[in-house]
């Protein structure tokens, strides 16, 4: 999850909302980052989950099932916000749970 974090987050840097309307390239890496974010997610023990409460994992895993199964209706403009606002503080919050090293997560 914190790779594909971060992959997505430098997919980003430097480029804007119109950018991401007018560059199917991006879009489709951008999606397939939060796709591979939503899966780990899925995966996580339901005692990671205890732990670390403060990340939304059934936000998450639903977006990706969003974006897995109606591809064809998604909101360039969410994908944009979750991105631009919801990863960087994802990343930190993975990053303390990895510094905390609860239930050996790994990334």
């Amino acid at each position: 999850m914190l790779d594909a974090a971060r992959e997505a987050l430098t997919f980003l840097d430097g480029r804007t909302l119109d950018d991401l309307k007018t560059d199917r390239m991006l879009v489709l890496a951008l999606v397939k980052e939060l796709e591979i974010i939503g899966e780990a997610a899925s995966k996580v023990s339901d005692e990671v989950r205890v732990l670390a409460t403060d990340i939304p994992w059934p936000i998450i895993v639903g977006m990706r099932n969003r974006l897995i199964h109606a591809y064809f209706d998604v909101s360039i403009e969410i994908v944009w916000t979750t991105a631009t606002s919801k990863l960087p503080e994802l990343v930190e919050r993975l990053e303390n749970l990895l510094r905390r090293g609860d239930g050996g997560v790994k990334n």
